[in-house]
């Protein structure tokens, strides 16, 4: 391509990238679709619609009534990954659903829990009752398309119990071509011919003139599955807990973040950074229309998550132009060396970027409710990443040389680096690591028995975590969220000797709904007291209950069993991909390492496990993951360099010090966005930001100092043996 062709191509993509950025800004039409503004907000950010139910049995089972929350919080999360659900009192469940201002049309999609039946002989003697709504597993709304006539039916498909199916397998046999009636409350809501028997535990409902209908039915057949029959008590629209003060301040830490980026990519590596701070910038947008196009809800974590990812998107641009500046040292011209860069470098950006993405597929289809959320902000996060990062990088950058940037000087030229011997100081880092653990080990057990503070608890658990109070209170004005947080908030944290309270205002009203941990009698008193005497609350306008935590028991253990079950395919694929158990079982090592120092952190600290705990412990997951596979990828091929012969021990230092610049650069650009997050974000961001500052520390100095050092360890006796190169060795 000529010179004249480039500039035009380049302004071009210039303008396209500009297009993106305004589109992420002001939306794609007058309604504003695709803007970021448009992105559903968690209930953190923005608020959302809280409905409490309350059971109408006067007697029943602590295991019927788990089970009916269980199911209840099923139902929530197909609204929202982000819902909330706790009970208050013995009796009451509270759904909250997030991105909401309209409390009737979420009780309609969530349907009025009541009584399910499945009636034969309906209104005559031989009536009988064949199933309860507790034999109902899942219903769902599907349109399908005749293969023949192209025509779109709208069918409601249902999945039974065990043991409902084998009920229903023994209705339908005896009345075929009759009609079994879904009754829901005493009222028939379908009536649907039995045209065969229906084995298996499966069945389709047909009939229905819409897909709104048949989603409607399905709803209505879930919520009557529930165990206990429910009734709304109370529904209402509730204001953020955390107010435009957060958004504004991540938003600012987001742009300092970018700059920051920008300028150090253009400074350090000159005519490629300035293709890869481009391709930043389409990469922010792109994540960003792809949240708002997959409705994925945004929290005050999937925020930081964001930001976090603009440090780490640079990773491969890093890894590219490291490769680059190797090659123009070797002496290879300019578009040899990029074209060369790039095809070395594609290795390690896949192998890390392929694991972390399998992590993020594990934690999506095992994970419920705020993991799914997660796991999918974090996999498209990948997935854009790395597009940009191999195609709109290399594009702007042979554009770039093209048009006449095409001096070594413009691109940098690798200098002779002196290998530094890390595998002579493992002992000291292996002794350092050690002494951390067990000086955590012994922190977390001094925590539970009073010598570290008065502490029952290894960790400062949340409301969201523990549970709590919640307190209605009535004021005699208005207060916006901004001004309640930052006058009445800190007063209310001084009383009760801690951060962790969580505040709601009730849209219309001027009430808000106030959640701490459990309190003394005296304590709850010198609240009322002090909102009653400074702020204008009204007397007697207190309504107290005891809730249960939102991140329930089956929640937390879906958390750790998917997190385990990513990691396990983590290690199966690097064995796979490495054809050595020595990378996949020091890699894990690592990452386990890391994991155990952010989760020492938290006890050490006394910094507040609640929702963004979960998020920050994934989120070292797949950054510690990454950083150590780029070291062991050049030390795997270091070693095919020297044909599997030489110095074992000089291949792995050579490895670490050839990828120290790209682990001293990744984690400054991650540190400084994440810390720009911890300086001028909400206490909730500071939090969030403080644990993933030291987890990227951490995962820092796992991957230069930890985790080659195992691998030598674990390696040298059977590279010595002369077993190192497998019989199925290739050279891909």
């Amino acid at each position: 391509m000529n010179k004249k062709k480039s500039i035009i191509c380049f302004v071009l993509s210039i303008v396209f990238i500009a297009g993106l950025v305004y589109a992420t800004m002001f939306g794609l039409d007058e309604t504003g679709m695709g803007s970021a503004k448009n992105i559903t907000q968690g209930l953190d950010l923005k608020g959302g619609v809280s409905i409490t139910f309350e059971v109408v049995e006067e007697e029943f089972s602590s295991e019927d009534f788990n089970d009916t929350v269980l199911k209840m919080e099923k139902r929530a999360y197909e609204l929202s990954d982000e819902a909330s659900i706790y009970t208050e009192g013995d009796n009451r469940i509270t759904v909250e659903i997030p991105g909401q201002d309209d409390a009737q049309a979420v009780l309609d999609k969530l349907g009025k829990p009541g009584t399910l039946q499945f009636i034969t002989e309906l209104d005559t003697e031989k009536e009988k009752v064949w199933l309860e709504g507790d034999d109902v597993d899942d219903a769902q709304a599907q349109a399908l398309q005749d293969q023949n006539s192209g025509a779109i039916e709208y069918v409601v498909s249902l999945d039974f119990t065990e043991e409902g199916g084998k009920i229903f397998a023994e209705a339908t046999k005896e009345y075929i071509y009759k009609i079994i009636y879904i009754v829901y409350d005493g009222d028939v809501k379908s009536s649907p011919r039995v045209d065969e028997q229906i084995t298996g535990g499966k069945a389709t409902i047909s009939g229905m003139d819409s897909i709104e209908e048949a989603e409607e039915l399905a709803a209505m057949i879930r919520i009557g599955s529930l165990k206990l029959e429910l009734k709304e008590i109370s529904s209402k629209v509730v204001g953020a807990k955390l107010g435009d003060d957060a958004i504004n301040t991540s938003l600012l830490a987001g742009v300092i973040g970018v700059a920051f980026v920008f300028v150090f990519m253009l400074v350090i590596y000159r005519v490629p950074g300035l293709a890869a701070g481009l391709a930043l910038i389409a990469y922010t947008a792109m994540d960003l229309l792809a949240l708002n196009g997959f409705d994925i809800t945004l929290t005050l974590p999937g925020i930081a998550g964001v930001i976090l990812s603009i440090g780490m998107a640079v990773d491969a641009n890093v890894i590219i132009f490291a490769r680059i500046k190797e090659e123009l040292g070797s002496g290879m011209d300019v578009k040899s060396a990029i074209k060369t860069g790039f095809s070395k470098a594609t290795s390690a950006i896949l192998d890390g970027n392929i694991t972390t993405l399998i992590a993020a597929a594990v934690l999506w289809i095992m994970g419920t409710g705020p993991i799914q959320g997660f796991a999918k902000t974090l996999a498209f996060g990948i997935v854009i990443s790395m597009f940009t990062a191999m195609f709109v990088t290399r594009g702007l950058l042979y554009l770039l040389y093209a048009m006449g940037l095409d001096k070594p000087s413009m691109y940098g030229v690798q200098k002779d680096r002196k290998i530094i011997d890390f595998l002579s100081k493992k002992k000291i880092f292996f002794a350092i690591s050690s002494i951390i653990v067990v000086a955590g080990a012994v922190i977390m057990l001094l925590n539970t028995n009073g010598v570290i503070g008065d502490r029952e608890n290894t960790f400062n658990y949340s409301v969201e975590f523990q549970g709590g109070v919640s307190t209605s209170v009535e004021f005699e004005k208005n207060y916006p969220i901004a001004e309640f947080n930052k006058e009445i908030l800190p007063e209310i944290e001084k009383i009760v000797g801690g951060g962790d309270v969580l505040a709601n205002a009730v849209d219309g009203t001027n009430e808000y709904v106030i959640r701490t941990r459990e309190l003394s009698t005296q304590v709850q008193e010198d609240i009322k007291n002090m909102l009653v005497e400074k702020f204008g609350a009204i007397e007697g306008k207190f309504d107290e209950s005891k809730v249960s935590a939102t991140v329930s028991d089956e929640m937390w253990k879906n958390s750790i069993i998917a997190a385990a079950v990513a990691i396990v395919c983590m290690l199966l694929y690097i064995f796979i991909r490495f054809r050595d158990i020595g990378f996949a079982t020091s890699s894990i090592m690592a990452l386990v390492h890391d994991i155990m120092v952010v989760i020492i952190f938290y006890a050490a600290s006394w910094t507040t496990v609640g929702n963004t705990f979960i998020a920050c412990i994934l989120t070292i997951l797949g950054y510690s993951i990454n950083a150590t596979i780029v070291v062991f990828d050049r030390i795997r091929e270091k070693i095919r360099e020297a044909n599997y012969e030489g110095d074992l021990k000089v291949h792995v230092n050579s490895a670490i010090t050839d990828t120290l610049t790209r682990s001293i650069y990744t984690s400054l650009t991650t540190f400084v966005t994440v810390a720009a997050l911890y300086v001028l974000g909400v206490t909730a961001m500071k939090e969030f930001a403080l644990p993933l500052i030291v987890g990227i520390m951490a995962g820092a100095y796992s991957s230069v100092c930890i985790a080659g050092s195992l691998w030598y360890v674990i390696s040298k006796k059977k590279y010595a043996e002369g077993r190192m190169k497998p019989n199925d060795e290739d050279d891909d």
